[in-house]
């Protein structure tokens, strides 16, 4: 939620999530669950089933590897078919043991909603923060399913932030179907406080470049500045009548420049471009923004701006 920038309710969001955890910890857990039931861990050799990758498996509850299965987007199920292969399930399940079917049912639809809200942070992470587009093409799908679920009334626990989050996502422009661009590079820009560390990069290529903004005239020493941030116009102001804000903005442009063309080039995925200063709040975010914007305006490159400790600073407000 963060990422869309959309408004939420953070406390109002876990109270609906304890809503859910009370809700689902009332089911029936004296079976096997997989944990990771996905079509990619069965096989088949010599026309028989065989199933791999279940060594995280525990006592469960049944209903989470049913929705696992029927709700991945690997499986490619639509709506009609997920209920059709629900209705076989349990059909062979009255043949093992006795169950409340009814009860069976309402259960499963809230371990379908946690298993597509786990995956959507797995999309979003890996689609936005990684800049892999295979998974952000994802992120509309597991939307779609999530309104599925509001729509037919299928969640039979009150969650009014959850279902206000879901109705605003479907409606955003992150409900709308994506098409990856083959080797489309994403540049990932970050802003950050050395006090916390140096971001690492969660690419498959690593490295990246490090700015270190902390030789540059700090408006964070002044009082008028203080509850502002590198984004704000105050600070633009300030930072920009020093002929060596613009040089160091230069410079980094010429070295950055030349592996960004470089990497267009060659087909690459990913370049981490990272600013630090003492907090993280000023320098840092100007230099991240003002680059981010000159590569959108200059390469044919997908850019990520994150401020780290600015994301870390609402959270906790």
């Amino acid at each position: 939620m963060k990422l869309t920038a959309l408004p939420f309710d953070e406390q109002a969001l876990e109270d609906d999530f304890n809503k859910l955890a009370d809700f689902l910890t009332e089911a029936p857990t004296d079976y096997f669950m997989y944990r990771d039931f996905q079509s990619r861990n069965i096989m088949m050799k010599d026309k028989e089933f065989w199933f791999i990758d279940y060594q995280g498996g525990r006592k469960g509850p049944l209903q989470y590897d049913l929705a696992s299965l029927l709700y991945s987007p690997k499986t490619g199920l639509n709506d009609t078919q997920r209920e059709v292969m629900l209705e076989l399930y349990l059909n062979h399940l009255e043949d093992y043991t006795d169950f409340d079917r009814e009860q069976f049912i309402d259960y499963y639809y809230g371990f379908v909603l946690i298993r597509v809200l786990q995956a959507l942070g797995a999309y979003s992470f890996r689609g936005i923060i990684e800049g892999k587009p295979n998974f952000r093409s994802s992120i509309p799908t597991a939307i779609k399913n999530l309104k599925f679920l509001t729509d037919k009334n299928l969640i039979k626990v009150d969650l009014p932030e959850i279902f206000r989050i879901i109705n605003d996502l479907s409606q955003s422009e992150w409900a709308k179907k994506y098409e990856p661009t083959n080797n489309q590079l994403t540049v990932r820009v970050t802003s950050f406080s050395y006090k916390k560390g140096i971001p690492l990069d969660p690419s498959e290529n690593g490295g990246g470049f490090v700015f270190d903004c902390r030789g540059l005239p700090n408006p964070g020493r002044l009082k008028e500045y203080k509850q502002f941030t590198g984004c704000d116009q105050p600070v633009i102001d300030y930072l920009e009548q020093f002929d060596e804000v613009k040089e160091f903005q230069d410079e980094v442009r010429k070295i950055v420049g030349i592996s960004i063309k470089n990497y267009l080039e060659r087909g690459f995925s990913h370049l981490s471009v990272n600013f630090g200063c003492t907090g993280g709040q000023h320098r840092s975010v100007y230099h991240a923004e003002k680059f981010a914007h000159w590569v959108e305006n200059n390469f044919t490159a997908n850019v990520v701006l994150i401020h780290r400790e600015q994301m870390d600073r609402k959270k906790d407000e």
